[in-house]
């Protein structure tokens, strides 16, 4: 099953008697609230979702974006009128970062039918509604581990054993610049794999969109994600490596997450920091 689905696909589903649930998850890097945009207009029926109140614990020793507490999230979700046996459409702004995010915490706490839309509300070009919805509440019970998640010792360890791929711009992966944790530079062993290299350029008027399942497995290929190759991903919080997550998945890769990411990895002083770029 994908991933992803279109606009044109998601405005078909609308039309029926039981659409599908959808997140409004709009966010951005130390930007403002994503709340007053989604009042002003959003897909009809959507729901806002605070990604740094409601998709994370608060920040501290373990990232910037640590995983939040199940009980929380799935007070957020139910309040959302998510339950269990109804699809969900998650969508953001249109980079698909934090609608990856949503897309990822569901699935990983075992909702078994979530979808991201492809290019977000930049690819929507249907009506849009303005002030909050308040649906039914649904029934959602978060039971998590549906997807796998490596701790700092186990990204370290897969990055010897497999393919820990970081997902966050590449000056940042060499040391070059690093303009939010303490240090920059990249886990020992993990391989540059900027999310934005999954899209498509969407010039000044088209959406980024998501690239087809067979230009992202050549993609990986080359990065040395092979048959049987173990795979985990970090970036700098556990945001933008959801969206390098929900590619594989695409690809028909599974991968593993590091939620703490560099933000908890370069935080504790004593772990090494690898700089420049890759050998060879």
């Amino acid at each position: 099953m994908t991933a992803i689905t279109s606009a044109s696909a998601l405005a078909g589903e609308l039309s029926r008697d039981e659409p599908p649930v959808l997140l409004d998850v709009r966010w951005q890097l130390g930007g403002p609230n994503g709340r007053p945009d989604y009042e002003a207009g959003h897909l009809p029926g959507a729901v806002y979702v605070d990604l740094d109140s409601e998709l994370a614990a608060p920040p501290g020793d373990s990232g910037r974006h640590p995983l939040p507490d199940p009980e929380v999230f799935g007070a957020a979700m139910r309040r959302a009128g998510v339950s269990g046996s109804r699809p969900v459409v998650v969508y953001d702004g249109g980079t698909g970062w934090a609608a990856a995010r949503a897309w990822w915490l569901l699935r990983w706490a075992g909702h078994g039918d979530v979808r991201v839309l492809d290019g977000g509300l930049a690819a929507w070009d249907g009506p849009l509604e303005a002030g909050e919805v308040k649906p039914e509440p649904g029934d959602f019970t978060p039971r998590p581990g549906a997807l796998p998640v490596l701790d700092a010792e186990g990204a370290a360890a897969l990055a010897r054993r497999g393919v820990l791929l970081d997902a966050r711009a590449a000056e940042r992966y060499r040391g070059e610049v690093e303009p939010i944790d303490p240090v920059g530079g990249h886990i020992p062993g993990a391989v540059s794999a900027p999310t934005s290299q999954n899209v498509t350029d969407p010039g000044e008027k088209e959406a980024p969109l998501l690239r087809g399942s067979g230009e992202l497995r050549a993609r990986f290929r080359q990065l040395g994600v092979t048959e049987g190759t173990e795979v985990g991903v970090y970036c700098g919080s556990g945001v933008s490596a959801a969206h390098e997550i929900l590619a594989l998945a695409e690809a028909g890769i599974d991968a593993a997450l590091y939620p703490g990411s560099w933000s908890e990895w370069s935080g504790d002083t004593t772990r090494p920091v690898a700089k420049g770029p890759e050998p060879g």
